[in-house]
């Protein structure tokens, strides 16, 4: 009975402490962007977009979490069974945490909260969170060489290059083993636990693979189309122009150098993206650029506080 009581405490306290940092967040941005632009500027672009299409883009991109969720439930089945509800909890803090702190410094939040919720060692979490952020990395990376494949002198080079680069994964973790071995060998017998752990953290078999493979692919793919569209309505053109900031601006959000919150770091990813695959850099279409940028930021940063609220009555903290 004490023991459920503490674990009730506990859980009330998480949900609160995320609750203030929640509020906290959303007032110095607020204040941001009331200094930098003004939100009087920022909502008349919202009004010239409507309310439906900017309703529509938030429901899909919350909805990218839930599959987020599922990846990692796919990667932990047995120590996550019957506990998706607090797995999609995790995967909100660790998602807000990991926009809202500089450097990528949130990604220590998600072996931490693996392990404290399920049990999961922290090499393995750790192990798992890396496979993952590649495959990240490289679905943006994948998509980018799209537009630059397109734009190329030599088309026929250019793609097989970017076909090279796509099957890139499937090599690596078919040479996973060969590599894994030689550490084994090469490195002392206390460290042998954690080339164990690191191994665990990867995808059990080939179709374990696949799956967190086109479950990256269809993540990435539903955000950037969502935002590049979001970004054209914003008047972002041509489109090539708003899938590059799209791409730009995610790419931002993956990469070492990341403000808090994103802020400035995200906007001048998706100016960057945008510029590179065709947008205008006359003075006015990077005033309408800019504004759309924030705005697309601002799509993100309500997904992400989105999906948190709607995670945090769900699950209990499990027992360390």
């Amino acid at each position: 009975m004490k023991s459920s009581i503490v674990e009730s405490q506990q859980s009330w306290f998480m949900r609160n402490r995320m609750t203030a940092l929640t509020v906290v967040i959303v007032a110095v941005y607020a204040l941001f962007v009331q200094w930098f632009w003004g939100w009087p500027v920022i909502i008349s672009q919202w009004a010239d977009v409507g309310a439906g299409p900017v309703i529509g883009a938030l429901v899909a991109l919350t909805g990218t979490y839930f599959l987020r969720t599922w990846r990692i439930y796919d990667y932990f089945p047995q120590e996550t069974a019957g506990r998706v509800a607090t797995l999609f909890r995790v995967t909100q803090i660790h998602n807000l945490l990991n926009i809202m702190l500089p450097f990528r410094t949130g990604e220590t939040s998600f072996p931490l909260l693996m392990r404290t919720e399920f049990g999961i060692p922290l090499t393995r979490g750790t192990s798992a969170l890396l496979v993952m952020r590649l495959l990240d990395l490289h679905a943006l990376l994948a998509a980018a060489g799209i537009g630059f494949a397109l734009a190329a002198t030599d088309a026929l080079v250019a793609w097989l290059l970017w076909a090279a680069f796509l099957l890139l994964p499937v090599a690596a973790f078919a040479a996973r083993k060969p590599l894994l071995g030689v550490a084994a060998r090469l490195l002392p017998a206390k460290v042998q636990k954690l080339v164990v752990e690191i191994e665990n953290g990867l995808p059990l078999d080939a179709a374990a693979f696949a799956r967190a493979w086109a479950m990256t692919i269809v993540n990435w793919l539903v955000k950037v189309i969502v935002l590049a569209w979001a970004l054209g309505l914003m008047g972002v053109v041509p489109m090539a122009a708003s899938f590059g900031g799209a791409l730009g601006g995610e790419l931002s959000s993956v990469l070492p150098v990341h403000a808090p919150g994103g802020v400035g770091t995200y906007p001048a990813g998706i100016t960057a993206g945008a510029i590179a695959l065709g947008a205008s850099s006359e003075r006015a279409a990077l005033a309408v650029l800019a504004q759309a940028s924030v705005n697309a930021h601002l799509l993100i940063i309500v997904s992400a506080l989105t999906g948190t609220a709607i995670s945090l009555p769900l699950g209990r903290r499990g027992k360390r």
